[in-house]
C-alpha cells in the first residue's frame, strides 16, 4: 500500500516519545509498504539518511513560530483549544493538498491516491478535514498519542491544589472543555482511531461511545539497550546514589513532576542518604525549573545526545508524574536498562507491571 504519514516533527533520530512512536510505526510499515512523509522540521534540521532510506518521499516545512500573543488571542477570541493552533501552517496545508492531489513526486501511476493517511497526534488533527475531503478511496487514521482531554483534566486537578498554580489550573479548565469538543470531532471524523493503552481507549470512548480505538502499545527496540556499553564513564560524574528522571523538560507534566519530587520527596531522601543526587535529564528546561539550580544534590543537564549513559549510572529511576496521559517511553527505556523504578500510578499507567 501507499501510506501518507503526517508527523509533528521528523521521527528520526527519535529523541522523545512522539518521535519514538512515529519512527516505530514508519520503520515497521516500510518493510512492506511505500511511505510518504510530510513533517515539520526545525530551522537548519536536515533529513537523516536512515529515514530517507525507508521513505519513498519526504516533504518538510518549517515549524511555525507561535508567540504568547498568538496564544492569548486564541484563548480570548477563539473556541479552539490551544493545541489545535500549535502547528497551524499555511505552508504545511499547501504541501498536504499537493500530495493529496495524487502527485507524490513519482513518475508512475499518476493521480493515484494514498491507500491510507496517518495523522499523528492532536497537534495535527486540524488537518484531518483536509485529508478526509481529498482521500476519497483511502482511509484516515488518527493516532491518539494521549487522551488529551483527560490530560488537561488531570492538570487542572493537580494545579488547583496550589494557589501559585491557579492560573495554570484555569488554563487547563478552559482547555479541557475546548478539547472535549475538538477531540470528539476528531474521533468522529477519522475512519480509524489508534491509541496506546486500554486506559486511553476508555477515556476516548467516554467522549465518543461509538469510537472503538485500536490499541497499538508503545514499544522500543531492546537491542540498543541490551548491548549498550558505557564507553566514557568519566562523562557522567553522578554518585552511586543517583536518582534519575528524564523527559522533555518544557513539557508541563514533566516540569510538575520534577518540581514536586524536588520539593516534597527528595529532601526526605537526602535526610536519610546525604550523598543522594536527583538528576534531571532532558532538553529545553522550562524557566520554572530555575529554582532548582544550585540546590544541593540536584543536577539539571539540559539536552544530552544519549540518555543511556545516565540510565546506566543511575541507582533508581523515578516517574513522579501527577498529570499526563498515554504511556511513558521513559519507563520502557528504564526497564530496558534493567533499572529499579519508583513511579506514581499515573506515571506507570498503561503498563501491566
Amino acid at each position: 500500500m501507499r501510506l501518507l504519514f503526517l508527523t509533528p516533527q521528523l521521527p528520526y533520530p527519535p529523541h522523545q516519545g512522539t518521535a519514538l512512536r512515529n519512527w516505530g510505526l514508519i520503520h515497521g510499515l516500510a518493510v512492506r509498504h511505500e511511505i510518504t512523509l510530510l513533517s515539520f522540521a526545525e530551522a537548519g534540521q536536515t533529513v537523516d539518511d536512515t529515514l530517507r532510506a525507508i521513505c519513498r518521499r519526504i516533504v518538510t516545512v518549517p515549524v511555525p513560530r507561535r508567540t504568547w500573543a498568538d496564544r492569548v488571542r486564541t484563548l480570548l477570541f477563539s473556541r479552539e483549544p490551544d493545541m489545535a493552533r500549535r502547528l497551524a501552517s499555511d505552508e504545511f496545508r499547501r504541501a498536504l493538498l499537493e500530495l493529496l492531489d495524487g502527485d507524490d513526486g513519482g513518475d508512475d501511476l499518476p493521480g493515484r491516491l494514498y491507500d491510507a493517511a496517518h495523522i499523528e497526534g492532536i497537534e495535527l488533527a486540524a488537518y484531518l478535514p483536509d485529508v478526509s475531503a481529498a482521500l476519497h478511496n483511502g482511509i484516515t487514521l488518527y493516532d491518539a498519542h494521549n487522551a488529551e482531554t483527560l490530560l488537561q483534566q488531570r492538570a487542572f486537578e493537580t494545579d488547583r491544589r496550589s494557589p501559585n498554580r491557579w492560573p495554570g489550573a484555569l488554563y487547563s479548565l478552559i482547555q479541557s472543555r475546548r478539547l472535549a469538543h475538538f477531540e470528539s470531532e476528531t474521533l468522529r471524523l477519522a475512519d480509524r482511531v489508534l491509541c496506546v493503552s486500554e486506559e486511553d481507549s476508555r477515556a476516548l470512548r467516554s467522549l465518543v461511545p461509538t469510537c472503538d480505538p485500536v490499541i497499538i502499545p508503545n514499544g522500543i527496540h531492546l537491542s540498543g539497550y541490551d548491548t549498550f556499553i558505557q564507553n566514557s564513564p568519566s562523562a557522567i560524574s553522578h554518585q552511586p546514589s543517583a536518582i534519575l528522571f528524564t523527559g522533555k523538560m518544557d513539557y508541563r507534566p514533566n516540569v510538575d513532576a520534577a518540581l514536586w519530587f524536588a520539593d516534597a520527596i527528595f529532601p526526605r531522601i537526602r535526610a536519610a542518604r546525604p550523598e543522594a543526587q536527583f538528576v534531571v535529564v532532558g532538553q529545553r528546561p522550562h524557566a520554572r525549573l530555575n529554582v532548582l539550580a544550585g540546590r544541593p544534590g540536584i543536577v539539571l543537564t539540559g539536552t544530552v545526545s544519549d540518555i543511556r549513559p545516565y540510565l546506566a549510572a543511575a541507582a533508581v529511576y523515578v516517574a513522579p508524574l501527577r498529570m499526563g496521559g498515554g504511556t511513558r517511553f521513559k519507563l520502557l527505556e528504564a526497564m530496558a536498562m534493567r533499572k529499579a523504578i519508583v513511579s506514581t500510578t499515573v506515571g506507570a499507567e498503561g503498563f501491566a507491571a
